[in-house]
């Protein structure tokens, strides 16, 4: 595991990744088992669920990025677990956006 250790893994990057990981997994089930016909919402251009994940994946970075550039990273507030507390970061917030922004995509796009 040491030729990784540049890469910084922590629990919520490994969480990203699985998460990443099983939603393309999920999608490529979907694509087999339910063909996609391409349609037209709110932007007037045909989409697929495919571009559909990529516009949100899209739009869930440059939600991130504003976040931390507008409000920072500062915890929100710690929750004590046993002897620890757990932050909760402000970047838990630009997660419910995107969440919420990927289901608006999803629906209206």
């Amino acid at each position: 595991m040491d030729s990784f250790a540049w890469m910084a893994w922590t629990w919520p990057t490994a969480a990203f990744f699985v998460a990443l990981g099983c939603t393309l997994a999920v999608m490529t089930w979907l694509a087999a088992a339910y063909p996609e016909t391409e349609r037209v919402g709110v932007l007037h251009i045909p989409t697929t669920r495919g571009d559909r994940l990529f516009i949100s994946l899209v739009l869930a970075a440059v939600i991130h990025l504003v976040c931390i550039g507008v409000v920072g990273t500062e915890p929100l507030f710690s929750v004590p677990v046993g002897d620890e507390s757990f932050d909760v970061s402000r970047l838990w917030l630009a997660s419910g956006i995107s969440l919420v922004m990927a289901v608006a995509v999803f629906r209206k796009v």
